[in-house]
């Protein structure tokens, strides 16, 4: 695990976007994306530049359960917003958060990721170490599930929304052992309020209860970190 630490969001984008773009010089084609404030400013270096996405494919994180991309607080709102409007895929895969049937949705994500393996993973973290939806305590084999947010996800996803009760309580997401398949993973994190977070992911014992620490068994993953995220670190 590689840390490098920035002095703010934009310095953190600018250094996402130089890893993406000698990803994609290195070939990489399936590229598994994130939501929320984190990436905003990455995707927006992304936006302002000259690269050419015409024949790639995405694979996001997560979405939430109940809301469809019209809903201008679900996650495909987002991509598009933020990136796909304004750079067109080949693809681009989200879990139906409307699924009639959310077991059989979670397994047909599996089968996408399958046949899309994915060669470069943004991720971001929460206050309780969770990647994804994937809060402390889940198992690390598991793959792309329904969760139930906890009560301190939705509080921290409640400034998104009009009132805390619109927040979403479900969600679909990739699983840890999917994410830990991804070829590179490259995390952002920035605030004070991450520092926690990041100092039990980067140097605290691998264990379910702060899911992002199971990145340390792995050698390719790249943490991008501002000042107040890593004010915690010894290292």
């Amino acid at each position: 695990m590689k840390v490098i630490t920035v002095k703010n969001q934009l310095e953190g984008g600018k250094i996402g976007y130089q890893l993406l773009k000698e990803a994609m010089e290195n070939g990489a084609k399936v590229l598994g994306l994130a939501t929320g404030s984190t990436p905003v400013e990455f995707y927006n270096q992304v936006v302002n530049s000259n690269l050419d996405f015409s024949e790639m494919t995405s694979v996001n994180l997560d979405e939430y359960v109940g809301l469809d991309g019209s809903n201008d607080q679900s996650y495909r709102y987002f991509m598009n917003k933020h990136l796909f409007d304004e750079k067109p895929f080949k693809e681009n895969f989200l879990p139906n958060g409307k699924a009639a049937d959310l077991d059989a949705e979670t397994k047909h994500y599996d089968e996408i990721i399958v046949a899309h393996p994915i060669d470069w993973q943004i991720l971001g973290i929460g206050q309780n170490g969770h990647i994804g939806f994937n809060e402390p305590g889940t198992s690390t084999d598991i793959t792309t599930h329904v969760v139930d947010l906890t009560e301190s996800t939705i509080k921290a996803n409640a400034r998104f929304f009009e009132n805390e009760n619109d927040v979403p309580r479900q969600a679909i997401s990739m699983g840890l052992a999917t994410i830990m398949k991804s070829k590179q993973i490259v995390l952002m994190a920035y605030g004070k309020e991450k520092a926690e977070a990041v100092k039990g992911m980067v140097e605290g014992k691998v264990t379910i209860d702060l899911p992002a620490s199971i990145l340390q068994t792995r050698e390719n993953v790249t943490v991008i970190a501002d000042e107040d995220a890593a004010s915690l670190l010894s290292k």
